[in-house]
């Protein structure tokens, strides 16, 4: 919440003693009445917010070493902004119902071939254009259990939008325990065949937002191969082996080490935006994949995730002309870490499947896990 602003906020009895210091609260906020924020806090003082618009995380508020809290997730200043700003940024949003790209905006299922608005060149881009999740307002139920506080987010998207076909309705759980991790549940239903690829598409940056950029952060990825992209970030089906290049992050180091480093095969420019192949694949349950760490804060965030890869992009289209909660958004102020199915797959059969049909539900559960490191 920027500063000098006020918020009415409709406080939620709490029930369970293990979390009897925590607490879920909501309000209305900034110029539209449907539009609430909710924070969820625990009995360690983390907060988390989260607007029913997008389902998006608008702040994630973790001590460092010295117990000083900050935000470490890009945000806007004001909630309206997450309306009228860049989609290109989708800060914190919960994106789709395809995120990741979709060549020539189009797909085969059974036999017809699906087309989607473009809106990245030629391509599809998290979706493609038109009303996404990212831009609905949610339905919110608050909870708290033995496990923590949250709530359960729920968005029925109608059959045509952005051209997928079926109603899919999508359920957003979110919950913050006392151990600090915020744990993201999401299950979709459809009531005919479609497609399906959702995740969650915050910035992290451990030392807090407007901090600089995360070039410092060191960073480890358990995933020994990553996704061969063309132009346009389009996969060519094929994967590739990260040892040996600008892409190797299986041992920790400086995001900045090799961020304008390239590679003709894999990394033809400066920067990452690049698909990894997590070890183990789709999973039953969560596993660790990933390891962010701010040397100066302290500040550690492990990633627990069941889906097959992850995103790594960071931020390289930010330029500056846009205002966020600390100031301009400038390149490479905040990694993002998706976890997802592969780019592309409804084109690329050898590629882990994300079709949903009828009767069958798609389920993924990623843990953002925060703690600090010992100096």
């Amino acid at each position: 919440m920027s500063a000098g602003r006020t918020m009415s906020l409709v406080a939620v009895a709490l029930l369970v003693a293990p979390v009897a210091q925590a607490q879920v609260a909501g309000g209305i906020v900034d110029d539209d009445p449907a539009i609430r924020e909710y924070v969820l806090q625990n009995a360690n003082g983390t907060r988390v917010r989260f607007l029913n618009y997008g389902a998006t995380v608008t702040g994630v508020e973790v001590a460092d070493r010295a117990g000083r809290r900050a935000n470490v997730v890009l945000s806007y200043p004001r909630e309206s902004d997450y309306r009228r700003g860049s989609e290109g940024n989708w800060f914190g949003s919960m994106i789709g119902r395809y995120a990741g790209r979709i060549a020539g905006a189009r797909f085969p299922l059974d036999g017809r071939m699906v087309q989607l608005k473009p809106n990245n060149g030629p391509n599809a881009l998290h979706g493609g254009g038109g009303q996404g999740p990212d831009r609905a307002i949610w339905r919110v139920r608050e909870f708290s259990d033995q496990q923590g506080v949250g709530a359960v987010l729920r968005h029925v998207s109608p059959a045509g939008t952005q051209g997928y076909p079926g109603t899919m309705t999508i359920t957003v759980v979110y919950r913050l325990s006392d151990d600090d991790a915020l744990t993201t549940e999401i299950s979709a239903t459809t009531d005919a065949p479609t497609v399906v690829n959702l995740t969650n598409h915050a910035y992290f940056n451990l030392g807090g937002v407007g901090s600089g950029t995360v070039e410092d952060h060191l960073l480890s990825i358990a995933a020994d191969e990553m996704v061969v992209t063309r132009e346009g970030g389009i996969p060519t089906g094929a994967l590739a082996r990260v040892a040996g290049t600008p892409l190797d992050f299986r041992d920790p180091h400086a995001i900045g080490a090799r961020i304008d480093a390239t590679d003709r095969a894999i990394k033809p420019r400066p920067g990452y935006d690049h698909g990894f192949v997590l070890r183990g694949g789709v999973a039953d349950e969560p596993r660790s994949v990933a390891v962010l760490t701010d040397p100066a804060s302290g500040r550690t965030l492990t990633i627990e995730t069941t889906e097959p890869s992850v995103q790594f992009y960071t931020a390289e289209h930010m330029d500056g002309s846009e205002a966020g909660s600390a100031g301009p958004l400038t390149k490479r102020a905040g990694a993002a870490l998706e976890t997802q199915h592969f780019p592309d797959s409804p084109n690329q059969p050898s590629f882990p499947s994300t079709e949903l049909r009828p009767g069958k539900s798609f389920k993924g559960v990623t843990v953002w896990r925060f703690g600090v490191a010992v100096k």
